[in-house]
């Protein structure tokens, strides 16, 4: 058997290790902590620029998209005006050929103004 003497040592010892070993898990708790917080930080950062950079492509996809818009509008305005001179015009000769038009079509764009005579 164990003489009191050594139990006591052996106690002693492992109430040591004890603390050593909780002393190490603390530190290694507050270094995980560390690590952790700072990985948080770091992915917020991240976060933010990423988030700022897709603002800025987001906003500038949508000036592109408002210029195209008048764009496409400004050249559907010019189709519409040639396509309704076009059909005026049409519209003019049409009249003319039939004798149907008035005197206040004679010299509009499109009108036929020549007389013809028999003869």
């Amino acid at each position: 058997m164990a003489s009191h003497n050594q139990s006591y040592k052996a106690g002693e010892t492992k109430g040591r290790a004890e603390e050593k070993t909780s002393q190490a898990m603390g530190t290694m708790g507050d270094k995980a902590h560390g690590a952790a917080e700072s990985t948080k930080e770091w992915a917020k950062e991240s976060k933010d620029q990423t988030g700022s950079y897709m603002s800025d492509k987001a906003q500038a996809a949508r000036e592109k998209a408002q210029s195209g818009k008048e764009t496409t509008g400004g050249i559907l305005e010019q189709t519409g005006e040639k396509v309704k001179s076009m059909a005026q015009g049409a519209a003019d000769a049409v009249k003319s050929t039939f004798g149907m038009a008035h005197d206040d079509d004679v010299g509009k764009e499109g009108s036929d103004t020549t007389t013809y005579r028999r003869g």
